[in-house]
C-alpha cells in the first residue's frame, strides 16, 4: 500500500509514518515546513495542495491527520473570531482541500482515513474546547458525506478517533501513547472497505456514536 499522511512531523502522524513502514508499506508525509524528508504542505493553502498532489503520484490510501486544538483551556469568553476560524480551516477545509486534491491520485479500491475525534460527537458534548469540538463534528458530518459521494468511485472512507494519546495535543496524562494509537488506526485503515465506509470507529475497533 502507497499513503500518505498529512501533519507527519510529530505526535501521531510521525507514529503513523513508523508503524506504516514498520508493516511495508510506501509512506508519503507532510509537514508545514516540509524538513527532514516530508513534503511541504499546509493543508488550507489550494496551491500547496495541487502542488503536493502533482508530485506525490498514485495513492492506495490518504491519511487526512493534521490538525489543531487553538482553544485548548480557553473558556467560552477568551474564545474568539481568529481562533474559530483558524481552527475550522485546519480542521474541516484542511480535510476536504486534501481530499480534492488527492482524489485523482485514487483509484478504485482506494482509502480515505479521517483523524477525527469522540469530543467532536453530538453523544459526547462537553462545556469547553468549543472551537474544537465543534470543527470535530463538522469533520465527521464530512466524512459520512465523503463516504456517499466517493461510494460510485469504489473508494472507501473511514473516520476515526485515535485515542486521548500522549502529545502536545493530548497532554501528559493521556491514556495510550502515539505507538499503541498509530498500531490501531493502521489496523482498521488496513480492514477498511467500502462495507464499512463512513463509519465512526475508535483506535481500537470500537463503533462511536455521530
Amino acid at each position: 500500500m502507497r499513503a500518505l499522511v498529512t501533519g507527519a512531523n510529530r505526535g501521531i502522524g510521525a507514529a503513523l509514518m513508523t508503524e506504516g513502514a514498520a508493516r511495508g508499506h510506501a509512506m508519503v508525509g507532510t509537514s508545514r515546513a516540509g524538513a527532514d524528508g516530508l513534503m511541504r504542505l499546509d493543508v488550507t493553502d489550494t496551491c500547496l495542495q495541487t502542488a503536493c498532489a502533482s508530485a506525490t503520484g498514485p495513492l492506495d490510501a490518504v491519511i487526512c491527520n493534521a490538525g489543531v486544538y487553538l482553544d485548548k483551556n480557553r473558556d467560552l469568553m477568551s474564545l474568539n473570531a481568529a481562533t474559530l476560524n483558524a481552527t475550522f480551516q485546519a480542521n474541516v477545509t484542511g480535510v476536504f482541500l486534501t481530499v480534492q486534491a488527492q482524489l485523482a491520485n485514487l483509484s478504485e479500491g482506494g482509502r480515505i482515513a479521517i483523524i477525527a475525534s469522540q469530543m467532536g460527537s453530538s453523544a459526547r458534548a462537553g462545556g469547553n474546547a468549543f472551537a474544537y469540538r465543534a470543527s470535530k463534528a463538522a469533520a465527521l458530518n464530512l466524512g459520512r458525506s465523503l463516504a456517499v459521494a466517493l461510494a460510485p468511485k469504489g473508494i472507501a472512507v473511514g473516520i476515526y478517533h485515535p485515542g486521548w494519546v500522549r502529545t502536545e495535543m493530548g497532554g501528559d496524562n493521556a491514556d495510550i501513547d502515539v505507538a499503541t494509537s498509530a498500531r490501531g488506526l493502521w489496523d482498521r485503515i488496513e480492514a477498511l472497505t467500502l462495507d464499512d465506509s463512513g463509519a465512526f470507529l475508535s483506535y481500537d475497533g470500537t463503533a462511536l456514536a455521530f
